[in-house]
C-alpha cells in the first residue's frame, strides 16, 4: 500500500542527506533526554503484522549488531524505520525505538520525527501522541505529521485543536506548510468554522503563500460551502493553473446559489481554456439550465456537448437531463431521456414525476406511481402527495 502524498513528502525530509550526516558528524549532548518509549499497556494494543503480510527485518538486523557488539549508525537506523513505515509494522518500529532509546552513542532527539511519522502511518495515534506529548522539542513537521494523521483519519476537530495549539506554541507564527493548511482549511469546511478558516486565509495572504495549487483549491471550496462566491472567484482568478475539478467547484457553487448565468459564463470559459469537462459538470450546468426558462435553448446546447463528451450515458447526467427537459416542460425529450436510463434511481423517478406534475399530466404522474409499484419500488410519502396535490388542483 503505497503512502499518501502529504506522508511521503514528511517521510523524504526526515530521511534528507544532510539530516543524518549532521546526525553522523555531530557528537551528543552532554545531558540529553530519552525519546519516550510506548508502555507495555500501549505495546499491547499495537497488532502484529500477520504471516500472510510482508514483515520487516529490523529484528534480524537488531539482533546481529547486539550479537556482534558493532554500533550502529545513525542512517542505519534511519533505514529500519523507513522500513517499518512502508511496511505499517508498527511492532518491529517500537522494537528499533527502543535499541534507539537505551543507546549512548547517538543524540536520539533527532529521530523523533521519523519514529513519530512511523507511528502515525501505521495507523498507532495513541502511541503517537504518547511520543509527541513528550518530546524535548517539536517543530513544525512533528505538528505536520500528527495533524495529517487525524486528517488522514477525518478527525477534523482534532486538526483544528492541534493546529491552533500549534500557534501558541510558536507565540503566534502560523507556519507556511502548505499540506498542513489544506488539511486545516478542510477541517474548517466541514466543521463550519468560516471565522478561523477567513483569518488563516488573511494570514497567508499576507505572507504571499497563496498560490499553491492545493491551497488555493482548498480555499475555493472553502468559500464555495459557504456561499462567498465572490471571495472564491478571488482565490480562482489568482490560481496560475486550473484543472477541471476546480472549474466544476466553482460551477456547483454558482448553480447552488441559483447564479445561472454565471454558471453558463463560467462553462463556456472552461471550454475556452480547453479543461475536460466531467459528468459533474454537465449535472450542475443542466440543472442551471433547467432553471433558466429559456425554452430549453441553452439546455439542448449542452446536452449536446454531454454526447460529444461521452457522458451522456452517466447516470447523474440522465437524471440531470430528464430534471432540465422537465423543468422546461419539453415532456418528449424528458421521456426520452428517461427511457434511455438502464437503472433507474429515486432521483430520476421525481425528476421524471415532477416533470409530469408540473404540467400537470395527472394521468401519466399516476401510471409512473404504479409503474415504480412494479418495479418493486416502495413509493415515497412525499411522491404521492406531489401527485395527490397536483391531481386535486
Amino acid at each position: 500500500m503505497a503512502i499518501s502524498p502529504p506522508f511521503a513528502s514528511l517521510l523524504n525530509h526526515c530521511s534528507s542527506g544532510s539530516v543524518v550526516n549532521k546526525m553522523r558528524n555531530s557528537p551528543p549532548p552532554p545531558s540529553i533526554r530519552l525519546l519516550p518509549y510506548p508502555t507495555n499497556v500501549e505495546l499491547k494494543s499495537i497488532k502484529p503484522k500477520t504471516n500472510k503480510e510482508k514483515r520487516s527485518t529490523t529484528t534480524d538486523v537488531l539482533r546481529l549488531m547486539d550479537s556482534l557488539q558493532l554500533p550502529i549508525q545513525a542512517d542505519t537506523y534511519v533505514s529500519l524505520l523507513k522500513e517499518c513505515t512502508d511496511s505499517r509494522d508498527a511492532l518491529r518500529g517500537a522494537e528499533v525505538h527502543y535499541h534507539i532509546q537505551r543507546g549512548s552513542l547517538i543524540p536520539r532527539i533527532i529521530f523523533a520525527n521519523r519514529l513519530l511519522l512511523m507511528y502515525v502511518v501505521c495507523g498507532e495515534l495513541h502511541a503517537a501522541h504518547h511520543l509527541f506529548d513528550r518530546m524535548p522539542a517539536r517543530n513544525p513537521i512533528s505538528w505536520a505529521i500528527l495533524i495529517f494523521g487525524h486528517a488522514e483519519n477525518d478527525d477534523h476537530q482534532q486538526v483544528l485543536r492541534l493546529f491552533l495549539d500549534s500557534i501558541r506554541e510558536n507565540d503566534g507564527l502560523l507556519e507556511p506548510i502548505a499540506s498542513v493548511i489544506v488539511s486545516v482549511i478542510k477541517a474548517c469546511t466541514q466543521c463550519c468554522y468560516f471565522q478561523l478558516g477567513k483569518q488563516v486565509h488573511g494570514r497567508l495572504w499576507k505572507m504571499g503563500f497563496t498560490k499553491d495549487m492545493l491551497l488555493a483549491s482548498s480555499l475555493v471550496s472553502f468559500y464555495v460551502k459557504f456561499g462567498c462566491l465572490e471571495s472564491a472567484r478571488k482565490v480562482f482568478d489568482q490560481m496560475p493553473r486550473r484543472g477541471s475539478i476546480i472549474w466544476t467547484s466553482m460551477i456547483v457553487g454558482y448553480c447552488r446559489e441559483d447564479r445561472f448565468n454565471e454558471v453558463l459564463q463560467l462553462f463556456e470559459e472552461m471550454g475556452r481554456a480547453g479543461k475536460r469537462k466531467n459528468n459533474f459538470t454537465f449535472s450542475s450546468v443542466l440543472r442551471a439550465c433547467g432553471r433558466m426558462q429559456d425554452d430549453g435553448r441553452n439546455g439542448r446546447q449542452v446536452h449536446a456537448q454531454a454526447i460529444k463528451a461521452g457522458v451522456e450515458s452517466n447516470s447523474f447526467v440522465q437524471s440531470s437531463l430528464v430534471d432540465m427537459y422537465g423543468k422546461c416542460g419539453l415532456l418528449p425529450d424528458a421521456t426520452r431521456a428517461f427511457e434511455m436510463i438502464a437503472e433507474r434511481d429515486m432521483v430520476s423517478w421525481n425528476a421524471m414525476l415532477t416533470g409530469y406534475t408540473n404540467q400537470g399530466l395527472c394521468n401519466e404522474a399516476i401510471k409512473l406511481l404504479y409503474e415504480m409499484k412494479a418495479c418493486g419500488i416502495e413509493l415515497p410519502e412525499s411522491m404521492v402527495n406531489q401527485v395527490r396535490i397536483a391531481c386535486g388542483s
